[in-house]
Order: structure tokens, then C-alpha cells, then sequence
């Protein structure tokens, strides 16, 4: 009798372990769920934007940042890659185009230009793959991606977000990304994190959602005799 009643309180004990450590996974499923509807419903609504944008580069063998600002120009395309234009300020004038996967990256005070395909080189990737996140749809999300919640984070100018990393469920060219998501669904601060330790963190502000946006502004066409070099 007291062997069966030791048995039972066992069973009693590990009933309640497994719902204390249960609670609070179920719970974080269910904010995620919630973030992602609400990227979802974000990302079918948001027609055009234009941000102010601060990059920082992280070079982790010289434990160095490189720091750019500037403004981006972006349109979602349903169905196919969106339009994005940076135009970086700081440190030195350059513009990067990006449409149907062909970028352009020209510095401007020296009159240069290097383009060619953004999946075959790192060039484009200055600032353009934390709009890839914009671009997907809940599904695009759980299906690529394993998604874990980190909690409440405010980022630069306090604005409450929240924090998610998501872990490539098929190789990819980096180990993993982070997100921080406002509370319309809009993801303002990504994080790209390499393999070899270095990340590149890009931060939106200054939002204007929806507004006008020319699309022959992403075509740019360098002038004749600046100096063209392909990737």
C-alpha cells in the first residue's frame, strides 16, 4: 500500500512539473502566434514605405561597427521580389537599387558603380535583407523559419517591440535572424547574424506608410562616363 501510494504522488509530482514547464511554452506560442498574425496583417496592408535607416555593421575578427544612415525607398511586390532604393548619407554618399533581383551600388563622389545579381553577391546585401521580413507572409514565416520568443524590448527612442529569433530551417547563408516587432506588426529593427560570428543590425524610424512612391526612382541610370564594373 505505501509502495502504491509513493508511486502515486510520484505520478502526482510529475503531472505538475510537466504543466508548470508546459504553461509557459504554451504561452509563448500563443504571442507568438499573435506577432506573426499581426506581421501578417502589417505586411498585407503596407502598400509603399519610406524610413529613415541606420545600419550597423559588426565585424566581430576586429571587434569593430560600422555605422551608415540614410533614407530607403521600398515597394512590396505581390508575388515576386520588392523595389528598394538606399540612399546612404553618412559615411559617404551611396545609393543602392534593388529590382528583380539585379541591384546597382554606386558611389556617388567617385562616380563608380558595381552591379549584378543580389543572390550571387554580398554588395547588395548592405541593409536590403531585413526587408526580405517585410516581404513574407505568416506561412512564408513558419515554413522557413523555427521562431522563438525573447521577450519585451524597447529599441532606439523607446518604442516597445517585440523580440524574436528565427532559425533557418534549411541552410542559409547565415545562422540566424532577430527581429523586433512593434505593436502594428511592423518588424523596425533586424538582426542578421553570419557564421563566422559578424551581424548587421538595421534599425527603421521616421516611418511614412503608404505614401506616393514613383517606381522610376528605383531604375537608376548612372551618367555615361561613370566608371561601371560588374559583380
Amino acid at each position: 500500500m505505501k509502495s502504491y501510494f509513493r508511486l502515486f504522488l510520484s505520478g502526482i509530482v510529475l503531472m505538475f512539473l510537466f504543466s508548470t514547464l508546459a504553461a509557459p511554452e504554451t504561452k509563448a506560442q500563443n504571442i507568438i502566434n499573435e506577432i506573426l498574425k499581426r506581421m501578417d496583417e502589417h505586411q498585407k496592408a503596407l502598400s509603399s514605405l519610406k524610413a529613415s535607416i541606420t545600419m550597423d555593421k559588426y565585424n566581430s575578427q576586429l571587434d569593430e561597427h560600422d555605422i551608415y544612415d540614410g533614407t530607403v525607398n521600398y515597394l512590396p511586390a505581390k508575388g515576386r521580389d520588392a523595389l528598394i532604393r538606399l540612399d546612404w548619407t553618412q559615411p559617404q554618399q551611396e545609393l543602392l537599387s534593388v529590382v528583380n533581383k539585379q541591384y546597382i551600388l554606386c558611389r556617388l563622389r567617385l562616380k563608380e558603380c558595381i552591379y549584378g545579381n543580389v543572390d550571387s553577391s554580398k554588395k547588395s546585401q548592405q541593409g536590403t535583407g531585413a526587408f526580405d521580413f517585410l516581404n513574407m507572409s505568416k506561412e512564408q514565416l513558419k515554413t522557413n523559419y523555427s521562431v522563438k520568443y525573447l521577450g519585451k524590448e524597447d529599441v532606439r527612442g523607446g518604442i516597445p517591440t517585440w523580440h524574436l529569433e528565427l532559425n533557418p530551417k534549411t541552410a542559409k547563408n547565415y545562422k540566424s535572424a532577430e527581429l523586433w516587432v512593434d505593436g502594428n506588426g511592423m518588424p523596425i529593427q533586424a538582426k542578421v547574424n553570419e557564421n563566422n560570428g559578424d551581424a548587421t543590425t538595421v534599425l527603421l524610424f521616421n516611418l511614412q506608410k503608404n505614401a506616393d512612391i514613383n517606381a522610376s526612382i528605383f531604375q537608376f541610370k548612372p551618367p555615361k562616363d561613370w566608371k561601371m564594373t560588374k559583380a
